[in-house]
């Protein structure tokens, strides 16, 4: 039997509508039942198709809202690989999912249990991924929607998708945390089921990128994950995922967890640096990668404890460091990514040339969104269009 449990004080939750311990304030988190998994071997999830749900014995859910999501490439980069210097480069392209990110891994875990308990409206605050993904699993589940933004904060690609699958969105005069806050509260007086990342049941299907990760290395772990971090939930899943499955005995070691941040929205990565398992939030953060532009992230305390635990790492990259990087993904590996999504492969790239990240590793990055999710600031970063007249001698000129 799954419990819902305080990750503060370690109090056990009865109430599967709260989303923070009514004790102590803090977030909270499933206890997975291992004992019901115990006598389960790794061939056995074979039997079902590489997908979400073919972890379903790690789930807390009976029923499922599916578009059938996970199930996502996992990249062999050579070209990037050589040119860094590191022994194995992979990554692992969420945006492959089918509303083009991570987040679907949570929302079909998240809004199959708003089923289970009958509630009739899911809602979330958003950088844009999230609202994207739970008004498609809303549609699909036949549930009312409702997000809120931070005004002029949400890249076009995302802001399309959650009015195209019919939520009723609401720009909020505030940044993410503001946003956060008002959903909170319609939650408390239960206008809506409350479908964050601070739902403890969202990062359950997280957790399946980190399976799938092992599954499609045929359970060799690799040494270093390297994830973006905004909210900080998905850093925590992939933690909680291989513990668990270490503690079943399926794997023999965590790889090193490594979140990178943008410089302008860096609360994590900066108590890293001081060594402290909290962190202060970022009161007015700014970058590009709207993604991960969080000032306040939920699991902030839960992604100290995975990085520090794993013997990981946390830094900061620049929107230029950002920006480079996605390119680089592009056009060594044909691989395009959301800025936040690039995130993980520039903190490769600056850990490498700082000597963290040693020749001999193994590394997977994860990039959690697909490149139209923000076509825009693709778009400002790749140059100027040539423009030439409809004759062949013209634009021989211009591709000279």
């Amino acid at each position: 039997m799954h419990k819902i449990k305080c990750f503060e004080c370690g109090s056990e939750i009865t109430d599967p509508f709260l989303d923070a311990c009514p004790k102590c304030g803090g977030i909270l988190t499933i206890e997975t039942d291992l004992d019901a998994v115990a006598n389960l071997k790794p061939k056995d999830l074979r039997e079902k198709p590489l997908n979400v749900w073919r972890y379903a014995p790690f789930l807390p859910v009976k029923c499922n809202v599916s578009l059938l999501e996970g199930g996502t490439p996992l990249y062999d980069c050579r070209a990037l690989s050589k040119q860094l210097g590191v022994k194995e480069v992979y990554v692992k392209y969420e945006g492959a999912n089918p509303t083009g990110s991570f987040k679907d891994r949570g929302m079909t875990v998240g809004v199959s249990k708003a089923i289970e308990l009958g509630c009739q409206t899911v809602g979330c605050a958003s950088t844009g991924n999230t609202s994207a993904s739970l008004a498609a699993y809303a549609a699909k589940g036949g549930l009312n929607c409702v997000v809120l933004l931070p005004s002029g904060k949400v890249a076009a690609g995302k802001l399309a998708q959650a009015m195209f699958y019919g939520a009723k969105v609401v720009m909020v005069n505030g940044n993410f945390d503001d946003a956060l806050n008002v959903v909170k509260s319609l939650a408390d007086e239960r206008v809506l089921y409350l479908l964050n990342s601070i739902n403890p049941y969202r990062p359950e299907g997280q957790k399946t990128l980190a399976f799938e990760i092992v599954d499609q290395l045929n359970f060799e772990v690799p040494d270093r994950i390297i994830i973006p971090v905004g909210n900080a939930a998905n850093i925590w899943a992939v933690y909680k995922a291989l513990s668990e499955w270490k503690a079943l005995g399926w794997i023999d070691k965590m790889p090193k967890l490594t979140g990178i941040q943008a410089e302008g929205a860096a609360p994590v990565a900066k108590a890293f640096k001081e060594g402290s398992s909290d962190f202060q939030p970022e009161l007015n953060p700014e970058t590009i990668a709207t993604a991960i532009r969080i000032g306040n992230p939920a699991s902030g305390r839960k992604a100290l404890k995975a990085i520090y635990d794993t013997k990981g790492y946390s830094t900061t990259v620049t929107d230029a460091e950002i920006l480079d990087a996605q390119k680089l993904l592009g056009r060594k590996e044909g691989v395009g990514v959301e800025p936040a999504s690039a995130a993980s492969i520039a903190g490769l790239v600056k850990l490498r040339n700082e000597g963290v990240i040693d020749s001999d590793e193994r590394v997977v990055c994860v990039c959690t969104g697909n490149v139209l999710k923000d076509p825009d600031t693709v778009i400002k970063s790749c140059g100027n269009i040539l423009n030439a007249e409809p004759n062949v001698t013209d634009v021989k000129r211009v591709i000279a």
